[in-house]
């Protein structure tokens, strides 16, 4: 029996997050989005070098702040150009929760053109997390007419 090359429930895109404090974190994460924590592997002087959590079906790998190695989190970096999206079934309900945890709100939910209620926050580490939830199917076409008349994001 040989190892597969890829994990199971390793497939896609896995989002690898670097925290000024992974372990709080991953708390944050749990209390925020549900997640289940999977693994975490501490560094010799405590901080995590290693560790992820299951959020519904995805995997989020975490690993804390280490500046000797230039491994910096978006609060060192002044801001991230990455957003994490996630679709859930209330996102007034998945945002009120989030900022409950310790979120900040840095798009209230909304209904958009693209035909789907959708807001962003930013979590107590830096990241931003955009939530959506799909409300109705719109062909491109649809959309692109819908873009023209919408306000600027």
């Amino acid at each position: 029996m040989s190892t597969p090359a890829i994990p199971a429930g390793m497939t896609g895109i896995l989002p690898h997050l670097v925290c000024a404090g992974a372990a709080d974190a991953i708390g944050f994460y749990q209390r925020a989005f549900g997640a289940v924590e999977m693994m975490r592997l501490p560094a010799p002087d405590g901080r995590l070098m290693h560790a992820s959590v299951r959020i519904g079906e995805a995997v989020v790998m975490l690993v804390d702040e280490m500046p000797e190695y230039g491994t910096l989190g978006p609060k060192q970096l002044k801001g991230s150009p990455v957003t994490l999206h996630r679709f859930v079934p209330d996102v007034d309900a998945a945002m009120a929760k989030a900022v409950a945890a310790g979120a900040t709100v840095v798009m209230p939910a909304a209904d958009q053109f693209w035909g789907d209620r959708y807001g962003i926050v930013e979590d107590p580490f830096g990241h931003r997390w955009s939530l959506a939830t799909h409300l109705r199917d719109l062909t491109p076409e649809q959309i692109l007419q819908a873009a023209a008349s919408a306000a600027p994001c």
